[in-house]
């Protein structure tokens, strides 16, 4: 059995796109089949806004700790953004979500 690196790991614990297929290229079979396949796969992405939501909320929550604590507010600049990217990630994932659970495949 191979290993699996840790940045590739963490990349897919964080990003989604690995598990879909293209469905804009072949035929109408082949386009069908992916699509088909994404919708299988939306089932994980609740999974992954959960990550980003925690994640935001946990950066955002050192950095109003370190901005409470040792009044650093550039030090939890450091915290608060990547924490307030959580917020269009999460978007972006719901859109999808709701995309590939709401609209027709492909005609």
């Amino acid at each position: 059995m191979q290993e699996t690196e840790f940045s590739t790991l963490l990349y897919r614990y964080f990003f989604f796109g690995w598990l879909f297929k293209d469905a804009s290229r072949g035929n109408l079979f082949e386009r069908a089949a992916a699509w088909r396949h994404n919708r299988e796969q939306a089932r994980w992405l609740p999974t992954y806004m959960r990550r980003w939501f925690w994640c935001g909320a946990v950066l955002y929550g050192i950095g109003g700790a370190l901005e409470w604590m040792l009044q650093a507010p550039g030090m939890s600049a450091i915290f608060y953004v990547p924490g307030a990217m959580s917020v269009p990630v999460n978007a972006v994932i719901g859109v999808a979500w709701l995309g590939l659970k709401l609209m027709p495949g492909p005609l």
